[in-house]
């Protein structure tokens, strides 16, 4: 394949400890230092009055999946949103590989962390090998051309999403599910360390929701990538997640291992349903039975409305 020259965009584009326990940031099956760590962390928005989330805390385990979950408006797309400094209305700590976040320049970040959120936009005109090369850009100089290094990184990450059949397809021709593989494969050939998604598979049919699921699965066991995932359907998270945070009104209810997180009393509590939970070699099972009566369901809607930018599907 020829080189190409591809347009950059613009810089700007780009069981866990609770809170106080001495192990915070430590990962506990390796003993060293956990490649994420948010620390007393406040996210606010500016048209809020108050914060959206307030002092929590998640270390994420070297090489494992963690999953946030909670009913809408609870603040999972926040929460990761701020774990990834892309708010400007932050206090508390954010250690990457044990440097503040805020010490990174803009590049050198997206060296070691990439995000996928649920705003990706892209020209319909574009390829998706063009779109998967815009992965590459933080690392190369401006002036740069595509080198051989790039034009393996991109295949892998086309090979790894399942879209070498999409390759030479322009964006505004696929489909929700398609465009959502390209987006990942640009996000892989990324190549960083850590990996955050925002609901990957919101809006999915169930092949295209699988084929993530499938993606992700990769990652954890042929690499040494830390992923953090926000995923609507707790289901999906406890067969794919090594650890789970739960949260509702912004608070952290519960983080752990799916079997620990899983219960029916969470069930109740967080989401506010009755179900059953059985254990099976694919994580817990739920069979949801009927919602509970919730007094807090005006005040849940409140506080939805004002998480901007969380756009979750009922």
């Amino acid at each position: 394949m020829s080189k190409q020259t591809h347009t950059e965009p613009h810089a700007d584009d780009t069981d866990t400890p609770e809170i106080g326990d001495p192990l915070l940031g430590v990962d506990r099956e390796s003993g060293g230092e956990s490649p994420l760590v948010a620390e007393e962390l406040v996210l606010s928005y500016p048209s809020s009055d108050k914060p959206v989330i307030d002092g929590e805390a998640m270390t994420a385990r070297s090489g494992a999946v963690t999953a946030l979950v909670g009913p809408n408006g609870s603040g999972k797309s926040t929460f990761l949103k701020g774990i990834a400094d892309k708010l400007g209305e932050r206090e508390g700590t954010v250690l990457l590989k044990g440097r503040d976040i805020q010490s990174y320049g803009t590049k050198e970040l997206a060296r070691q962390l990439g995000l996928l959120s649920q705003e990706s936009t892209a020209p319909d005109s574009i390829t998706v090998e063009d779109l998967v090369h815009h992965g590459r850009y933080p690392h190369r100089g401006f002036f740069d051309r595509v080198s051989d290094e790039d034009e393996r990184a991109v295949d892998r990450a086309i090979e790894l999403a399942g879209c070498e059949h999409l390759r030479d397809r322009e964006v505004g021709q696929l489909s929700g599910g398609q465009k959502q593989l390209a987006w990942i494969a640009m996000a892989l050939a990324q190549d960083t360390d850590v990996l955050l998604l925002d609901e990957p598979t919101t809006f999915l049919d169930l092949r295209h929701q699988l084929e993530v699921m499938e993606i992700i699965e990769t990652l954890r066991d042929e690499s040494d990538i830390t992923v953090v995932i926000v995923l609507h359907d707790i289901q999906q998270a406890a067969r794919i997640a090594d650890e789970m945070v739960a949260l509702k009104d912004g608070e952290v209810r519960a983080r752990g291992s799916p079997e620990a997180v899983v219960t029916e009393e969470l069930l109740a509590d967080v989401f506010g349903i009755e179900g059953e939970v059985d254990q099976t070699v694919h994580g817990p099972r739920i069979e949801p039975i009927r919602p509970r009566p919730d007094e807090s369901d005006e005040g849940d809607t409140d506080q939805a409305v004002t998480e901007e930018g969380e756009s979750e599907a009922p």
